[in-house]
């Protein structure tokens, strides 16, 4: 963007019998448009840690995220019913030790 005195004298900033001697240019650069975070000035490392602020959408990849994503979830959950259908418990002997042991009912 530039900046140019004769138009700021234009509009009433200066009086206008001093046009041709103060005419200076200032520039100012300005990010282009869309560029967003990228346009700050960082460290590598901060780009590394935070990858997915410089790098353009990608469906392939934001699939398998995803479903990396979704997988995991439904593999923890399978895994909490299994502990809970074994009818077993960890059980603290005296000396501090685990130990996996069966649940038993008092009737038995």
């Amino acid at each position: 963007m530039r900046v140019d005195i004769e138009e700021t004298e234009a509009m009433g900033g200066r009086n206008s019998t001093h046009k041709g001697l103060n005419s200076t240019q200032t520039n100012i650069s300005n990010p282009a448009t869309g560029e967003g975070i990228k346009s700050i000035q960082t460290t590598g490392v901060f780009k590394a840690v935070n990858f997915e602020l410089y790098v353009k959408p990608n469906l392939a990849v934001m699939t398998f995220g995803v479903l990396a994503i979704i997988c995991s979830t439904a593999y923890l959950a399978y895994m909490k019913s299994q502990l809970q259908e074994s009818k077993t418990y960890v059980a603290i002997a005296e000396d501090g030790s685990q130990h996996l042991t069966q649940k038993k009912s008092k009737w038995e």
